[in-house]
């Protein structure tokens, strides 16, 4: 425990993950068999990120859903190879953070927390869709946040979403 200047004793923050699930799932490839064919163009991949949050209780508690969306389309030749749209969530339990800190806490460690596990979840799928698995490239989730938040204080508006 830390102590404060006053002497009185201040709980350290905390940052707790209660659960993790795959909240919607959706895996595409249209063209098959035809897109498993072997290919000298290397496909194009476009991949979106969008992080949420809320609060589970109306009066602010300290538990919260993150939901982490991550969709993605690979094409070649304007032709469809496959696509995904996976929404990962995970319910948080922060305690003893500032106000101030939640949102960023809420916005960038846990999706930072999420990722790697909502990685696996496309790459074995890809794989599993008989394409080489797609390893997503680790994400900036500060770099997010700022361009984020710059991008709503420009507009006079509280962020809450972030999209890349």
């Amino acid at each position: 425990m830390a102590e404060t200047n006053g002497g009185a004793q201040q709980q350290p923050p905390q940052l707790n993950v209660l659960t993790q699930y795959i909240k919607d799932f959706s895996f595409e490839n249209p063209n098959a068999p035809n897109s498993l064919q072997p290919s000298q163009t290397q496909p194009e991949i476009n991949i979106q990120i969008n992080v949420n949050a809320r609060p589970l209780s109306e009066d602010g508690g300290p538990d919260h859903e993150v939901e982490l969306k991550l969709e993605g389309k690979a094409q070649t030749n304007g032709t469809v190879l496959f696509s995904f749209d996976l929404t990962y969530g995970g319910v948080f339990r922060l305690q003893n953070i500032p106000q101030q800190e939640i949102h960023p806490v809420l916005m960038i460690e846990c999706p930072r927390l999420l990722f790697p596990f909502a990685r696996e979840i496309v790459a074995t799928t890809v794989r599993s869709g008989g394409f080489p698995p797609l390893y997503i490239d680790p994400i900036d989730f500060v770099g997010l946040y700022r361009a984020k938040v710059a991008e709503m204080q420009g507009g006079g508006q509280q962020p809450g979403t972030l999209v890349s």
